[in-house]
């Protein structure tokens, strides 16, 4: 009959499983990788990324655990990086983004569906344009989208552009009309005979800088790339003559550099805009004139029309914005309602 261990007395044959974790306690601080080398992100596809080194090298690179995950810490196009690993380009070779450098402007948009309602995404960063491109007709011009770009713009700090296509088929005017006393610059353009006329304004405004493209589908973005950087060779797509609505021709935003210096950014044609994350005061940043009055506001003063002693109705009340005050204003109250406005019906 065997003799059963007696754990108690048998201490010697007791084997103490050694730990796993290291005698020394875990550092929370990470490497600083101090050689890393700096990289422009051109385009993001499913958790990998295509980056163009300062010397002209591209890569692609997967981002490091370290740097989180989530909408608020995304990597996007437009994003200055810094990256370690395998940094020769060959093809099958794989880098890691470690950081992401400071950002000069961000262009945000937030859910407004499902459980991801209110998340604040950025969809670009680093631009100092946004060109918001629509049609005169062939799809009609949505007025609210271009209201939701412009309050985009003015919240990220970019500069906003209309550029209005298809001008062969509608006058210009009217539309612009709409937006003459926000002193947007505004572009007209128009294929004739496979030539896109007034091209050399765009151009001329979009070298030099980095600019943004948004747009429904269908209004001409891809044309217009394609004309400002040859071989960029963005699809076209067709409108639907009965809904007006186009084909979504680019499936991801991507960066691309302009012979005379400068880029452009391509987006997917928007179907929503959201706003959520914008209050008045963000907008207001685009109206530095009516920003100076309002700051004499009460506290808490949402610059609505019916708010009550709001200062810039009394502004206006007094004359001193000039014949263009009332105007400004009145475009100023059309954009902020256009935060809360239903994007699903405009879109």
């Amino acid at each position: 009959m065997s003799r059963q261990r007696d754990i108690g007395t048998d201490d010697e044959r007791v084997r103490v499983r050694p730990s796993k974790r290291g005698s020394r306690p875990r550092t929370k601080q990470r490497p600083q990788h101090e050689d890393a080398t700096e990289a422009r992100v051109l385009a993001v596809d499913r958790g990998r990324y295509t980056l163009l080194t300062a010397d002209g090298m591209r890569l692609a690179a997967m981002k490091a655990r370290e740097l989180g995950r989530g909408a608020r810490n995304a990597v996007v196009v437009g994003d200055r990086v810094r990256v370690v690993g395998d940094t020769t380009g060959r093809p099958g070779s794989l880098a890691r983004i470690v950081r992401v450098e400071d950002r000069t402007t961000a262009l945000r948009r937030s859910a407004e569906d499902s459980e991801a309602a209110g998340v604040e995404r950025v969809i670009v960063a680093n631009a100092d344009r946004l060109l918001i491109v629509t049609a005169l007709a062939d799809p009609p011009p949505r007025p609210r989208m271009v209201d939701r770009c412009l309050v985009a713009a003015f919240d990220a700090g970019m500069q906003p552009v209309l550029v209005l296509t298809k001008a062969d088929l509608a006058d210009a005017g009217p539309f612009l009309a709409q937006y003459a006393a926000l002193e947007v610059p505004a572009l007209v353009t128009s294929v004739v005979d496979g030539e896109v006329r007034g091209l050399d304004a765009v151009r001329e405004l979009v070298t030099g800088h980095e600019s943004v493209l948004v747009g429904h589908s269908g209004v001409g973005k891809s044309t217009l790339i394609n004309a400002l950087v040859p071989g960029a060779h963005r699809a076209t797509g067709v409108v639907n003559v009965v809904t007006g609505r186009g084909r979504h021709t680019s499936s991801s935003a991507v960066a691309l550099e302009l012979p005379g210096g400068g880029w452009v950014i391509d987006t997917p044609g928007v179907r929503s805009f959201g706003l959520a994350h914008v209050g008045p005061d963000d907008l207001l940043r685009g109206f530095p004139d009516l920003a100076e009055v309002a700051a004499e506001c009460p506290r808490g003063c949402d610059h609505e029309e019916d708010s009550p002693d709001c200062e810039l109705d009394a502004w206006v009340a007094r004359g001193d914005g000039g014949p263009a005050g009332e105007a400004r204003l009145e475009s100023f109250r059309r954009l902020l309602s256009s935060r809360t406005a239903s994007a699903a019906a405009e879109f």
